[in-house]
């Protein structure tokens, strides 16, 4: 039976919106049922659109409408896509439907047209903008009870404006986003007050013609600032790029160093790593643009790390702990164990736990940790053979990492140092990189118990 669609949505709901909303034609298809999908069939719901004007599309997904592009084309005739980052808009369908004036929109577009008195900050970087997002978070959380941080960390932006809408929450003071540059390519309707970009490095080529074209996408959230773009100093290949493509007083390049953030203190913030002071420097070069109360950037330095990224984890009997677990690739081994050696206390030791399962990775990168004094490695997990004759890392090796952790528990002393920087996949024992962060967690909580 052929569905009959809804036109648009009743008027009594649409009378508050702007006219990108009351132009949307439907049938409208989600394309990409992830969180971000979902957020989106949510808030159309609440803007009025009915139930039945609203399709899913999604290739692994079964309960979604469609899952072959050729059928949601020819069968629903959508006249309006929402599509999700994940997908690519340069599939052929996709592209075939924009030139046959299908109108093609995302989650953050909805979301953004929704609306009203909010002041947003964007942060997009190849690394690092999860970090400085979730910084900018907690200096928020110091002075604001509305504030929203999202995007493509944590809650979609569409789940922030649908609970405005539903009455959950009032509308915030400050958004802060996320934006990958997934998203980045399909976001006519955002509008930001402030902006930063934390880093450039190779990244998604599979998506992107070439590192100028993955660069570019990045650096269109400068088109979208209002007021001032903060760039991080020590960003790889991002100041060499913006010394080619950028101009005006509209850009800031924000160092560590910069003499007008040394009252500020931020080499005592909890984060660990001289990466992270980068991070903290360019969240709180925007939160003082922004005009936020000195307690922000307090807050900021309070905060201790995301999960299992170089998380500090504190201090039992004067043993410091870090778990980074999600470290599975070797420049991230690196970059956790220079963070950690270069902050033991003085006489500390560093012991540094390897492995978990392997995917052919490079482990004789790690063959310059060798010449750091004072560092004891640990091997643990399926892998722990081949992660210790291709590193040429001398220490004791273990099956499990439970087995390593008691050996480690029992020769730690007050000053010294534990990571959890593992380099391999969590695969082995593990469901997950959070969930072997988690075990880690717990089997030093049991250790602090036994002191």
């Amino acid at each position: 039976m052929k569905k009959k669609w809804a036109n648009l949505p009743p008027k009594n709901m649409i009378v508050q919106m702007n006219e990108f909303i009351k132009n949307l034609k439907t049938p409208i298809a989600i394309v990409g049922m992830g969180k971000s999908g979902e957020a989106t069939r949510r808030l159309l719901l609440q803007l009025g659109f009915a139930s039945d004007s609203i399709l899913t599309f999604d290739v692994k997904l079964e309960t979604a409408d469609f899952k072959d592009p050729d059928s949601l084309m020819t069968e629903a005739r959508p006249q309006t896509l929402v599509v999700s980052p994940g997908v690519p808009l340069s599939a052929g369908w996709i592209t075939k439907a924009r030139e046959q004036g299908t109108k093609i929109t995302s989650e953050i577009s909805l979301a953004s047209s929704c609306l009203t008195s909010e002041k947003l900050m964007g942060v997009t970087g190849s690394v690092g903008k999860s970090t400085t997002v979730s910084l900018l978070g907690a200096g928020l959380e110091s002075f604001s009870k509305s504030g929203f941080i999202g995007g493509n960390l944590g809650f979609p932006f569409a789940d922030y404006t649908a609970d405005v809408l539903e009455g959950k929450r009032p509308r915030a003071d400050w958004v802060v986003l996320e934006l990958s540059s997934y998203q980045l390519e399909n976001c006519e309707n955002l509008k930001l007050d402030y902006s930063a970009i934390t880093y450039f490095t190779s990244n998604h080529l599979e998506r992107y013609d070439n590192l100028e074209h993955y660069y570019r996408t990045k650096w269109n959230i400068l088109s979208l600032t209002k007021n001032s773009m903060f760039l991080n100093s020590e960003g790889g290949d991002l100041i060499e790029y913006f010394k080619k493509n950028g101009d005006g007083e509209q850009i800031k390049v924000i160092s560590k160093n910069d003499p007008d953030l040394a009252s500020y203190q931020l080499e005592k913030a909890q984060l660990i790593g001289q990466h992270n002071q980068d991070n903290l420097a360019l969240a709180s070069a925007l939160a003082i643009a922004a005009g936020w109360p000195q307690q922000a950037i307090e807050g900021m330095k309070s905060f201790k790390g995301l999960a299992h990224r170089l998380e500090n984890l504190g201090y039992i009997n004067g043993i410091r702990f870090i778990n980074d677990s999600k470290a599975t690739a070797m420049d991230s081994v690196l970059i956790a164990t220079t963070a950690a050696f270069d902050t033991l206390e003085n006489g500390g030791k560093l012991y540094l736990l390897l492995g978990g399962r392997d995917k052919n990775l490079p482990w004789q990168d790690l063959i310059p940790l060798n010449k750091l004094q004072g560092v004891e490695f640990i091997f643990f997990g399926e892998c722990r053979e081949i992660a210790q004759k291709k590193s040429a890392l001398p220490g004791p090796s273990f099956a499990h990492l439970s087995e390593a952790l008691e050996d480690t528990f029992k020769k730690a002393k007050k000053t010294d140092t534990v990571l959890l920087s593992p380099g391999g996949t969590s695969l082995d024992e593990f469901k997950s990189f959070e969930d072997r962060g988690n075990f880690f967690k717990k089997k030093i909580e049991e250790f602090s118990k036994t002191i």
